[in-house]
This record gives C-alpha cells, structure tokens and sequence, in this order.
C-alpha cells in the first residue's frame, strides 16, 4: 500500500518532468529572443495639445476594443501574436508566445513605433494554484501602453 500511495504522489511530478517543454527551457529561450529584439523601438514621437490627453496624462483617443482602428482615423495600431508553443497555462500546460505591437502613420504608412514582448505561461507541476509566468521585457515597460506614452507626448509639458 505505501508503494502504491508513493507511486501516486510521484506521477504528478514525472509527468511534469516528462513533458516537453520545460518551464526553464521556455524561460531561456524567452530571454535569449528577449534579448534579440525585445522592448520598444521609437522612430518618430509625435507631440500633441493637452486635450487629446486624459487627467493621468493618457491619450484619450486610444480605444483598444477598435483592432487596427483602435487610434483613431490618423494611426493604425497593428497587433501580430506568434504561438512557438501552445498550450492550455490554466492547465499547466507550457504556452510561450512573441507579441508586436506597431504604431503606423495613416497618411504615409510610416512606422512611428514598435515593440516586442516575448512570453511564457505555465509549464509548472500540475495542482491547485495559479500557473505561473514570465515575460521580458515586462509588459508594464514594453507593452501597448509604454508603446503609447513613448510616441504620443503632450506638446505642453515642462522640459519638453
């Protein structure tokens, strides 16, 4: 019987080991193309009044419900998601993904702005908590919304 129980409480831990993969492979090759082309690349700021921003200095234009659309009739906001793996994180199956986001000028179709984010979820030992994540750059400094604060700049702030 302690056999048996042994063998049960190991062949969560196999199976993980087992699957293919690994949470710190994923985790080395998203830092590796992390460090490739990674974070947020500026071409053109483009300086604007005070009324196309928000009270937390924010554009107010910016509705990311409206796809390419999503800045208005002057900008396209072009989304592209590359799976290398995918898998169900929620299931702690190992998902690992390349998000690019592109900020391109309507009348001329120049790139004002990109960035690229590199991702992995999951991957962890099978059981009741929450699957974990990495990401690099961080999202907080290379996703949509640093993409945004870094080309679109009110023309009325101080040191500017």
């Amino acid at each position: 019987m302690k056999t048996l129980i042994t063998l049960l409480l190991l062949l969560p831990l196999t199976t993980a080991c087992a699957s293919d993969p690994g949470k710190a492979e994923l985790d080395a090759k998203v830092k590796r193309l992390c460090a490739i082309d990674g974070g947020v690349k500026v071409y053109e700021t483009v300086k604007l009044p005070a009324d196309k921003f928000n009270q937390w200095g924010q554009i107010n234009f910016y509705k990311p419900t409206q796809g390419e659309n999503a800045l208005g009739p002057d900008y396209v906001f072009k989304r592209d998601m590359h799976w290398y793996v995918k898998g169900d994180p929620y299931t702690h199956e190992a998902t690992m993904l390349r998000a690019s986001y592109k900020i391109v000028r309507r009348f001329d179709g120049k790139i004002l702005a990109e960035t690229v984010i590199y991702g992995r979820g999951g991957g962890d030992l099978p059981g009741p908590w929450y699957p974990s994540s990495f990401s690099c750059p961080e999202i907080n400094v290379a996703g949509p919304n640093a993409l945004l604060r870094a080309v679109f700049i009110d023309s009325n702030m101080k040191g500017e």
